[in-house]
């Protein structure tokens, strides 16, 4: 995840938050924050159970507990416009240099549960091989992060079709 705090987060003083990953159909984060009403239903509704709730009791992404399916239950249960199909998910994979591919360990692991195949391997000297992220690939569902033993994959937030058009 990105480690630079929102900037609702530095006016509060809380300039070590994290951005979090909502679930899919969210918005701008302080769009979201005000719309979400902290219900849960985002969390019942999603059958992969990988909606939790953070401090303030939003809902964000655990990729430990599972990948997302995109199936949209959460935007469907969301009654109060917080979550909404139209808003694209712009959160994609990033491989950390604790990989182990990296460090000399034959692991694909990644590799083998990436279904949109966003993840290769290019061999290196000394038995390494670097890790191959395609970002145009890449739907940022989780099931990689999961996967990986070492916890070697974060994800960081894309710029949107809009934003990047000039």
């Amino acid at each position: 995840m990105s480690a630079s705090p929102t900037r609702r987060a530095f006016l509060k003083g809380k300039v070590q938050e994290v951005l979090r990953q909502r679930p899919p159909g969210v918005g701008p984060e302080a769009e979201f924050h005000d719309a979400c009403t902290q219900c849960g239903e985002c969390a019942t509704a999603c059958p992969e159970g990988i909606i939790m709730k953070d401090a303030g009791e939003r809902p964000f992404l655990d990729f430990n507990a599972g990948a997302c399916t995109f199936c949209h239950a959460c935007t469907d249960a969301c009654d109060f416009g917080a979550l909404t199909p139209e808003n694209e998910w712009l959160w994609r994979g990033d491989v950390g240099n604790n990989c182990l591919s990296l460090n000399g360990v034959n692991c694909r692991t990644c590799e083998d549960h990436c279904d949109q195949r966003a993840i290769g391997f290019q061999l290196q000297t000394g038995g390494r091989a670097q890790p191959v992220l395609d970002e145009d690939l890449c739907n940022g569902c989780g099931g990689c992060s999961m996967a990986c033993p070492v916890g070697a994959i974060s994800f960081k937030k894309i710029k949107s079709e809009t934003e990047a058009r000039p």
